[in-house]
């Protein structure tokens, strides 16, 4: 079990009816197998976790993690809860939100190089929300200041949003495997500007500033 503390993947847990929850780690994945939470499990198996052996088999214990469970324990209430779901904001998320561009010259940087600019300033009543926070490359972020990019002309490259339940827990993964990119983009409409950029990525390589 050891060999699993480092272990790059997580599991994607769903509930019955398929609706993506969170990534779990295998203490989390084992726990859940164990219990009889497990309802069905898509996509490859991950990883096998050995117990103890049966004084009367004499067989060992094993449990088969798979990339994606799905299992109990959903509130009833929880579907009217998501539509009204507002992620918490961090820079992390931001920036994979943003795909690690600077929304305002459009190249990409690592997140060391990336600042949280806030659309309409503080000073001037903006506010530290989705809707008014980009990713800004130092440089961009200094040249702005406390002005507008309307007063800075410096157009932004695309409208700051709030990403929705299903975008939320895709830019929450890291290391996200075939089968489970491919399951949570059923989830997200193709005219998500995360899918778009996705898109535009793979179409043609971005300028990259190390």
């Amino acid at each position: 079990m050891n060999n699993l503390i480092n272990f790059p993947h997580r599991t994607l847990r769903i509930d019955t009816t398929g609706l993506p929850l969170e990534w779990i780690d295998f203490k989390e994945a084992a726990k859940l197998y164990s219990v009889g939470d497990v309802v069905y499990t898509l996509g490859d198996n991950l990883y096998s976790i050995r117990g103890g052996i049966n004084a009367k088999s004499g067989l060992r214990s094993q449990i088969n993690i798979n990339s994606i469970v799905a299992t109990r324990g959903r509130s009833k209430h929880f579907q009217q809860k998501l539509s009204d779901f507002t992620p918490p904001l961090n820079n992390q998320t931001l920036f994979k939100r943003d795909d690690h561009l600077c929304l305002y010259c459009g190249s990409q940087y690592s997140k060391r190089e990336l600042t949280r600019d806030h659309v309409t300033p503080i000073s001037r009543g903006g506010q530290d929300m989705w809707q008014n926070v980009v990713s800004a490359c130092k440089r961009c972020n200094n040249i702005k200041g406390g002005k507008t990019p309307e007063e800075a002309s410096m157009a932004l490259l695309a409208i700051p949003f709030a990403p929705s339940y299903a975008e939320y827990i895709l830019l929450q993964g890291r290391n996200i495997l075939a089968d489970q990119m491919s399951f949570l983009l059923s989830h997200i409409p193709k005219s998500s500007p995360i899918i778009e950029r996705m898109h535009s990525k793979e179409a043609s390589p971005l300028i990259s500033k190390n």
